[in-house]
């Protein structure tokens, strides 16, 4: 296999600034919506400006629940504020271009998230990815992702931090 095209995407009950604000504090390290399938840390910059390095884990069996780990670097290449953030896969498990697109909707008041994975196994992956649908993993855990990102985002203001 050489990898993998994935697309992606849900609708959030939210404007896109507001899931903008939601992503980026997820690519900070918020543990707030991709959990428990994935956890981001800052390497180095940030993760909305070019350059900037975010190392991610994949929890294969969940937060904290043993199972292997998977983990790789993203490198911001492009941003557009609130609406694009362009990654390259630069080391770990997976190499290559991944996009994260928002869209408005309904004059705003909701948000198309998409999801463009481009990434190519490679080390420890690409053993693995012939016994395991890698694909449909990814899918699972972003699309369960999104749900959460919807719940949180949508839940009473009282309940909500920002």
């Amino acid at each position: 296999m050489n990898g993998y095209d994935i697309i992606d995407e849900a609708v959030v009950d939210a404007p896109a600034d507001v899931v903008w604000d939601a992503l980026v504090a997820e690519f900070r390290g918020a543990a707030r919506w991709w959990v428990p399938a994935n956890t981001f840390a800052t390497l180095s910059g940030a993760p909305d400006v070019v350059g900037g390095e975010v190392g991610v884990t994949v929890h294969t069996k969940g937060v904290d629940k043993g199972g292997l780990k998977l983990r790789f670097t993203a490198r911001t290449v492009s941003v557009v504020p609130g609406r694009r953030l362009t990654v390259e896969y630069v080391d770990g498990v997976f190499r290559g271009p991944g996009d994260f697109i928002l869209e408005p909707l309904d004059d705003g008041h909701r948000t198309r998230v998409t999801m463009h994975f481009q990434g190519r196994p490679h080390g420890k992956l690409k053993l693995l990815a012939k016994v395991a649908d890698i694909g449909a993993e990814h899918s699972k855990a972003t699309l369960a992702a999104f749900v959460s990102l919807n719940a949180l985002l949508t839940q009473p203001l009282a309940g909500r931090t920002r």
